[in-house]
C-alpha cells in the first residue's frame, strides 16, 4: 500500500495557473524532495495530494484507485495520506499528548487508554517523553513541529506530505525536527517534503523535483541535480541558495 501517481495535474485559482500538468510517480518507501522558489507550486502540488485543494484536471492515484474524482469524501484519503504543515497548528488549551489524540479518537474511533502507550512511545522515539503532558506554549518550535509530526502520525498514514516544516524554526531547532524525518525515512515512511534544507534533500531524498512556475522542470537523483543539473533554470536556482 502506499503507491501514488499523478498524471496531468493542474491547478489554478481564478485566471492564475498554480499548476500546469504535473506528472510524478512517488512509489512506496521512497523519499521525494520538492524544490523551487517561492510561488513554483510547492505547497498547492502537496495540498493537491491530500485533497485540500480539489484539482482542475488530470488524475491522482493512490493504489491505482482515482482518488480526485469530484464529489468524494476526501476524509478516507487523508486518514491515508497525512500532512504537516509550516505552522504546527496545535490547540492551545491541550496538551501535546491530547493533540496527538484527537483526530484517532475522532476518526478512528480508538479510546485514550488504547492510544496511551503507543503515543507515550512515538514522544520517546522523538525525544519528547517528558514533554507530552506540557502545553503548546511550554514548547518550544522546534518541539511543537514534533508534536505536530506525532499527531499526523497517530493516524498511521501510509503516506506523509511536509510543506517546508522547518522554514519558521530558528536555525538551532531545525536539526531537531530533520531527526525526525531521518528516523521516518529508516523505518519506511513514503513522503514527499517540499524543503528549503537542500543538504538534507542531497543526504536522504531517492528523487529530488525542481518545480518552476507550476511545473517539474527537472528531476533526479539528488547528485544529478546538485551536481549535474541540465536546465538553466535549475542552475541559477541552484546557485543563489547553494
Amino acid at each position: 500500500m502506499g503507491d501514488l501517481v499523478l498524471e496531468n495535474v493542474q491547478k489554478a485559482f481564478g485566471d492564475n495557473p498554480v499548476i500546469r500538468g504535473i506528472d510524478l510517480n512517488v512509489a512506496r518507501g521512497e523519499m521525494i524532495c520538492l524544490i523551487g522558489a517561492s510561488g513554483s507550486g510547492k505547497s498547492t502540488l502537496l495540498r493537491c495530494m491530500n485533497l485540500l485543494e480539489p484539482i482542475d484536471d488530470g488524475r491522482i492515484l493512490l493504489d491505482g484507485e482515482d482518488i480526485s474524482e469530484p464529489g468524494r469524501d476526501p476524509q478516507p484519503v487523508r486518514q491515508r495520506i497525512g500532512m504537516v504543515f509550516q505552522s504546527y497548528n496545535l490547540f492551545p488549551h491541550m496538551t501535546a499528548l491530547e493533540n496527538a489524540m484527537l483526530a484517532p479518537r475522532r476518526n478512528l474511533g480508538k479510546s485514550k487508554t488504547e492510544l496511551r502507550e503507543p503515543l507515550a512511545q512515538m514522544f520517546e522515539r522523538f525525544g519528547l517523553g517528558d514533554r507530552m503532558n506540557h502545553y503548546p506554549d511550554q514548547l518550544s518550535g522546534g518541539q511543537q513541529q514534533r508534536v505536530a509530526i506525532i499527531r499526523a502520525l497517530a493516524m498511521q498514514p501510509e503516506i506523509m506530505l511536509f510543506d517546508e516544516i522547518t522554514s519558521a524554526l530558528d536555525p538551532e531547532l531545525v536539526g531537531e525536527v530533520l531527526d525526525v524525518l531521518r528516523d521516518l525515512r529508516a523505518q519506511g515512511m513514503t513522503m514527499v517534503l517540499a524543503t528549503h534544507e537542500m543538504g538534507f534533500a542531497r543526504e536522504l531524498a531517492d528523487k529530488v523535483c525542481f518545480l518552476d512556475q507550476g511545473r517539474i522542470l527537472e528531476e533526479g537523483p539528488p547528485e544529478q541535480i546538485f551536481d549535474t543539473p541540465k536546465e538553466e533554470r535549475t542552475r541559477a536556482f541552484l546557485s543563489r541558495v547553494l
